[in-house]
């Protein structure tokens, strides 16, 4: 190898962190071309995980370091989601148990590429593709080993989580986690459901929040927000919340009442 391309690939290795996917168009468009690219496996500089993707030789990277790539150099809108995503916030701890499970969200017609499926990542990956939330609404950095990724924010992350109910994640479960939501900015979460298509998810949110009695609620300006006309039914034998025109299960109505 040269001493120019080997000077190349020290600055690249340099210049990104460890620990993250780096993508063949990506590299090319930095200066780095396919052959070039050819020459740093070669030289066990680049390790290939699949066509048009590559890592350190020798790197451990997980599923956040491709969601890195796809983010960053990719620029798509893949991103941590649901129970997932407040996993990363700390706000879901009692369902560590669920860590071998990874929920990802993205955008209508954004595809995972083939590379990304075929890996394992040592997780079981679920990717929805959906619009029912803007793309960029709602996301927060996290800061993880040596570089950051998007994920939802809590507000949008229980969102999601109700997008998924009843039938891939309980409602119970989603109850539970709104509960650990206390410090929501009512603003905020104002924003996310003025926005929000689904109205399944925009009923469940208010009743859930309401339910919880939390502070913020009481500050909640939710008079724009459009929670559409007749009943959902969203479970069997459920009961029906009439103000929020809503059959939920009965555990989940009658969960914190006094006998």
């Amino acid at each position: 190898m040269t001493t120019v391309n080997k000077t190349k690939i020290n600055q690249l290795l340099q210049e990104h962190p460890s620990g993250v996917v780096l993508l063949s168009s990506w590299l090319a468009s930095q200066g780095y071309s396919i052959d070039l690219q050819k020459h740093y496996r070669k030289a066990k500089w680049l390790q290939s995980i699949g066509k048009g993707a590559h890592i350190r030789a020798g790197d451990k990277v997980s599923y956040e370091g491709a969601i890195y790539a796809l983010q960053k150099q990719a620029r798509m809108t893949v991103h941590p989601g649901g129970r997932t995503a407040l996993s990363l916030l700390g706000k879901a701890h009692y369902l560590e148990l669920a860590a071998n499970k990874v929920v990802l969200f993205g955008n209508i017609g954004e595809k995972l590429p083939t590379w990304f499926k075929k890996h394992d990542w040592g997780v079981k990956v679920g990717y929805y593709e959906t619009s029912f939330l803007p793309p960029d609404l709602g996301l927060t950095e996290v800061e993880l080993n040596n570089f950051s990724i998007s994920v939802s924010g809590t507000a949008r992350a229980l969102m999601e989580c109700l997008y998924l109910a009843p039938q891939k994640q309980e409602l119970m479960e989603c109850f539970e986690l709104m509960e650990g939501l206390n410090n929501l900015v009512p603003h905020q979460v104002k924003a996310l459901l003025e926005n929000c298509k689904s109205v399944k998810v925009k009923r469940l949110f208010l009743y859930m929040a309401e339910k919880a009695d939390h502070a913020w609620f009481r500050y909640l300006d939710h008079n724009n927000v459009d929670l559409g006309k007749g009943k959902r039914s969203l479970v069997k034998n459920g009961v029906l919340i009439d103000k929020y025109g809503i059959t939920v299960p009965k555990e989940l109505e009658e969960y914190g009442k006094s006998i």
